[in-house]
């Protein structure tokens, strides 16, 4: 069976994804278009919107992704689609697009879970079509998946087997990141924005780091407490804020949380590499503290714009599900809260 080419949309959030990807490997064409700038204005994502901007792009981006790709419809094995979890209004854009191409086609549909994608993005490359490719990620990984909606740790033992080792009790690492860089007046999104002015910079304090019930749960609402706190008390004295101290030891507080239970987890399951997924993937202190720390145990690392969201993620997670012949019907739905099936062992 050769490798099947699929077209993946991505709208879950703020970008507009559509990507064509080959075997859940290779990328011909990765198209975003991105609401950055417009939410900056906001400080945040305001998710009508986000739903209104998804109805601008979709079909330019569409277009732009066919047009990079250089294939025609009868060069497509199927039509992918990230149906949950998300913005509501978003993910209709997309779901609602995906299967209109499905039908006018003719093509199969698969719906693809966001967190999943994010999981999958490890299994992309930029390796040149004539080259081979390298390994894919072994199993069983360990998958932290860190982003704006979600902070999770995953065991993977097989493609689509999923076991839940723990998540955030509260905020995502990466909701807490634009909440402090609201406190601190810095720009959306603060996750780029913290880590800019952490860079370089001597941590201002020790925040806390909050116990959990659950082994590898995380919380980051009351680090978010004691930064608004710390801000609070500066002003009171009428004493200058220390912007770049205090996002330096609030990246080293999230960073600590993340990297000492991912480091623990990969040390009892015995796993053969840890995977991470999701905006905060990108954040180069995550990145080099779990190098360190992980030792011998190998780290995969997707590519920084492969750690956002967009479509080649989702057509690297589709290969997988139309291998296995999941298909989805006309009546596909989007789902905001969409959980991955969970194993139980």
């Amino acid at each position: 069976m050769s490798a099947p080419v699929i077209l993946a949309i991505e709208s879950s959030c703020d970008e507009t994804g559509v990507a064509v990807v080959i075997g859940g490997r290779r990328i011909r064409a990765n198209a975003v278009a991105s609401q950055v700038a417009l939410h900056a204005a906001t400080g945040g994502i305001v998710p009508e919107v986000a739903a209104r901007q998804q109805l601008r792009w979709m079909v330019p981006t569409l277009r732009a992704a066919l047009e990079e790709a250089q294939v025609d419809w009868g060069d497509l094995d199927a039509v992918a689609v990230t149906y949950g979890p998300g913005l509501i209004g978003s993910l209709l854009v997309g779901v609602n697009m995906a299967k209109a191409l499905a039908v006018a086609h003719d093509l199969p549909l698969v719906g693809v879970n966001h967190i999943e994608g994010h999981i999958y993005a490890n299994w992309l490359t930029d390796a040149p079509a004539a080259e081979p490719l390298s390994g894919e990620p072994p199993f069983p990984l360990l998958c932290l998946v860190v982003s704006g909606g979600h902070t999770q740790l995953v065991l993977m033992h097989d493609h689509g087997s999923y076991l839940l080792l723990g998540q955030t009790v509260d905020d995502a690492a990466g909701e807490a990141f634009d909440k402090v860089g609201r406190l601190l007046g810095l720009p959306y999104p603060g996750g780029p924005a913290i880590s800019a002015a952490a860079s370089g910079a001597r941590a201002a304090t020790r925040f806390p780091r909050a116990r959990t019930t659950g082994l590898y749960d995380f919380s980051f609402s009351g680090l978010k407490t004691a930064v608004l706190r710390e801000v609070a008390g500066y002003r009171e004295r009428d004493e200058p804020i220390p912007v770049d101290g205090l996002a330096a030891a609030f990246e080293e507080a999230v960073v600590d949380a993340l990297v000492t239970k991912t480091a623990a987890a990969a040390a009892e399951h015995g796993v053969a590499a840890v995977a991470i997924g999701g905006g905060v993937a990108a954040n180069s202190a995550l990145r080099a503290a779990l190098h360190e720390r992980l030792g011998a145990t190998p780290l995969l690392i997707p590519r920084p714009e492969w750690c956002t969201d967009n479509g080649a993620m989702i057509g690297a997670a589709a290969a997988f599900r139309y291998a296995a012949g999941d298909r989805a019907d006309p009546s596909l739905e989007a789902i905001p809260n969409l959980a991955l099936s969970w194993s139980t062992a």
